[in-house]
């Protein structure tokens, strides 16, 4: 019997992944790639969607020596939602001052966080259109239609030569089957588009965008998919050479990177534990998927607007659920950004070598190291006087604003190994409480929380997840497989071979479960006070700014 195979390709803010999985949802095979990113100026991030496809091929073929391209059923791609322009040829059209990389390749990707539409964001908020009730009241800087504005206000020759802009993850499914369909996932959650009503020409008239509307909006999307729906016939015969499978490989409709992540978590088998949520609908949990950003996903049978919180979207993630996305812009980013400026990162870098750790488990085991000196039942308590509010690059939700700026309180003259490692220690709290604040802001507008369910790169450090579990006073789940968003796109591609019937089926049959992760109850009196003192913290940076206005 021939055993069946499926691929999962992940587009990451800095890498490119891609998994071979079983049938039963064991990953065999994973490898890796970096990614350029130019930044020519502040706030101005970019890539090269040549080299992004290069790349996806390249990891295809190294993830299935060995195997035979028919035992490969089906191929699922997902990707951060970066906007892609092309001409009328398909080839890539520069939105970088500095064009071509070192290798030649255009730089035709603006990715999602990049923040130089901050202008046409307000712009079109100033609309105060009704699309925007369906992402949270305001539309994001991360968002397209900003970034299109921008285009044809700073770039107008490019703006003349484009044809083609794609969300990336529809990118590669157009790379693979020359198909222009898109995504209901990318297009929902990024576009303005409905589930339900499909596209506002008002809208995009509204904000100067007239030539969008024209050809029934062929520009980015005429034809519309729900995620993981066979795109086109499958492989075209270039792409299946260039990855060395069979044409006609069935190829899913894609999924924004956080998304597969919540596909590849969210629908797991619960019934054999003690979870709040066993028995319980699917509506009762969130996924937290946590990388260079964080994105954190809940579901309802219903619409729920929630001010400051993306959606409610129309089967963006699971088919025929209402889902609403709030997030931080920085996370893992954040996290690193606070090691390597501080002064003893280089004292950081050499013992962690010496150990043979990673520098976070490294970190980790300094704080531990110090709470056993003190005689404290947990390392936790270490930040007692040291806070972080965490918005280094703007606060995605549940304020939704991209100009607030991070804040450290509680600063001193150590410039030590143990003064870092507190620091550390006081972000990953920081980013906890901002997912608290996000899961308040969520329940306070309907939805009912009572386990979490987290993946992506974060959730490999065990603090992160411990941390985050007491702040939130919920369990925390973790995915068998670490590699959760190479499940989900996975996930996809068994779609679309019609190896499962339903989303939920595939979802049961594909994600197991594995560590579960429960709340300190010691530290509840603590981390209360902390999240006081995380709000206290917002209210004082508002001030300022009414101070510095007066």
């Amino acid at each position: 019997m021939t055993i069946a195979y499926y691929i999962g390709v992940d587009v990451g803010t800095e890498s490119v992944r891609a998994a071979l999985v079983s049938a039963n949802g064991k990953i065999e095979q994973t490898a890796q790639a970096s990614l350029t990113i130019n930044k020519p100026k502040p706030d101005y991030f970019e890539q090269s969607s040549q080299e992004i496809w290069q790349k996806c091929c390249h990891l295809i073929k190294k993830i299935i020596q060995g195997i035979t391209p028919d035992c490969v059923r089906g191929i699922g791609f997902d990707a951060t939602c970066s906007l892609v322009v092309l001409d009328d040829n398909y080839n890539p059209v520069s939105i970088s001052p500095d064009e071509k990389g070192n290798s030649g390749n255009v730089f035709d990707v603006i990715m999602w966080i990049d923040h130089r539409a901050k202008a046409q964001a307000d712009k079109i908020n100033s609309e105060s259109h009704s699309v925007l009730k369906y992402i949270g009241g305001k539309i994001s800087l991360e968002m397209q239609p900003p970034k299109l504005m921008w285009i044809k206000q700073n770039l107008p020759e490019q703006w003349n030569q484009a044809t083609h802009f794609f969300d990336l993850p529809d990118f590669l499914t157009f790379k693979a089957t020359n198909s222009l369909s898109r995504s209901s996932c990318s297009l929902v959650s990024k576009w303005t588009y409905s589930a339900h009503d499909g596209w506002d020409k008002d809208f995009w008239t509204k904000i100067g965008l007239d030539e969008i509307v024209n050809n029934n909006f062929y520009n980015i999307g005429p034809v519309v998919l729900p995620p993981g729906d066979p795109v086109g016939e499958g492989l075209t015969s270039k792409a299946a050479a260039e990855m060395v499978l069979q044409p006609h490989t069935p190829v899913g409709a894609s999924l924004i990177d956080a998304h597969c992540g919540g596909i590849g978590t969210i629908g797991v088998n619960v019934s054999d534990t003690k979870l709040p949520c066993v028995n319980k609908p699917l509506t009762e949990r969130i996924a937290i998927i946590c990388g260079t950003s964080s994105c954190h996903m809940a579901i309802s049978q219903n619409p729920l607007f929630v001010p400051g919180i993306w959606g409610p979207y129309y089967s963006n993630m699971v088919p025929d659920l209402w889902s609403n996305e709030g997030g931080q812009s920085a996370a893992g980013k954040l996290i690193d950004h606070i090691v390597q400026c501080h002064p003893a990162s280089s004292q950081l870098k050499e013992l962690s070598e010496s150990r043979n750790q990673h520098i976070y488990e490294c970190l980790n085991n300094l704080l531990n190291e110090k709470a056993r000196s003190l005689k404290l039942t947990s390392c936790e308590v270490l930040t007692k006087d040291l806070h972080v509010w965490p918005d280094f690059h703007g606060n995605r939700s549940p304020i939704a604003d991209s100009s607030l700026c991070g804040a450290i309180c509680g600063l001193t003259l150590d410039s030590g190994l143990n003064d870092l490692a507190k620091l550390y220690l006081a972000t990953l709290q920081a980013l906890a409480s901002g997912s608290l604040h996000i899961l308040d802001r969520l329940e306070k507008y309907g939805h009912k929380i009572t386990t979490v369910f987290m993946c992506g790169g974060l959730s490999k450090n065990p603090l992160f997840v411990q941390v985050h579990s007491n702040v939130l006073k919920r369990p925390v789940v973790l995915g068998k497989e670490k590699e959760t968003v190479l499940l989900g796109g996975a996930i996809l591609g068994a779609l679309a071979a019609k190896d499962f019937p339903s989303f939920q089926s595939a979802m049961g049959h594909m994600c197991k479960i594995g560590e579960v992760v429960n709340t300190n109850k010691d530290l509840d009196d603590f981390y209360s006070k902390k999240h006081q003192v995380f709000l206290t913290m917002l209210r004082n940076q508002m001030e300022y700014r009414d101070i510095m206005k007066s």
